[in-house]
């Protein structure tokens, strides 16, 4: 109830400091917001370049099963990264004005998501393209990825706890995303895993999440009731996770940033 309460009152400053965030980013940018799309796009047709050959005969309309899968990751990727440095970064007003703490984590993930949100334009013109089928399931998509973003925020959580008191974590955690990266199907598919690989892959939350998108925009299918469950019990653990974490250790802050 405190972190409800909290994020009502200061529900402003939040929507001022995501605004912030994303007009920082893209400031002095030619293209400005266009890199939303175009950067997707273009990562999009070199990584294509390299794995089509390789996976063209397994994987239907390639293009925008990894589109969708670099989109996916990258936004765990950003977000994770700017919120467990979100603290150590805001060291001089969480010293000077007294705020709710998460307010940081929280803020870096949501303009991480309102930049996932535009990029979305980009598989909207590669289904076009392609001359992927349209159908109903695909407005079923914002559902993994609210998924998505409550395991991203509880991640951020954890991480920018750990990232006060064990500056390493910064070095760690780069190589804990590049593994990540390749233990996620982004660029090829799951049918050339041998079964205990497949056993592993299943650990991995993000796995669950992009299979749940995958389904609603390119397959058309239904998620089960099974996956449904799986992303959100993941996801809420991990978000009760951070938010227990946090509050646990967010008054000792001040001493250690």
């Amino acid at each position: 109830m405190e972190y409800i309460k909290n994020f009502l009152k200061y529900r402003g400053l939040l929507e001022e400091l995501v605004s912030r965030d994303i007009k920082v980013k893209y400031r002095r940018s030619a293209l400005g917001y266009i890199w939303t799309i175009l950067s997707p796009l273009l990562m999009m047709i070199v990584m294509s370049l390299v794995f089509s050959y390789f996976f063209r005969y397994e994987i239907e309309n390639y293009t925008v099963y990894l589109l969708s899968g670099q989109l996916i990751f990258n936004f765990f990727s950003e977000a994770t990264n700017q919120a467990m440095t979100s603290i150590v970064n805001n060291r001089s007003l969480l010293t000077k004005v007294h705020l709710p703490k998460y307010i940081f984590p929280l803020t870096k993930v949501m303009s991480s998501f309102v930049n996932l949100l535009f990029s979305l334009v980009a598989i909207v013109i590669m289904l076009i393209m392609t001359r992927t089928p349209i159908t109903p399931t695909i407005l079923l998509f914002p559902v993994s990825l609210c998924y998505l973003f409550l395991f991203a925020l509880g991640c951020g959580l954890i991480l920018s706890v750990f990232a006060v008191f064990f500056r390493d974590i910064y070095h760690i955690y780069s190589v804990v995303l590049t593994a990540l990266m390749y233990f996620t199907p982004i660029f090829y598919p799951v049918s050339i895993l041998p079964d205990y690989a497949m056993n592993l892959m299943r650990m991995n939350p993000l796995y669950h999440i992009l299979k749940m998108f995958r389904k609603c925009i390119l397959e058309g299918e239904l998620p089960t009731a099974w996956e449904h469950m799986v992303c959100f019990l993941v996801s809420a653990a991990f978000l009760l996770a951070g938010l227990l974490i946090f509050k646990k250790r967010q008054d000792d802050f001040v001493m250690y940033i």
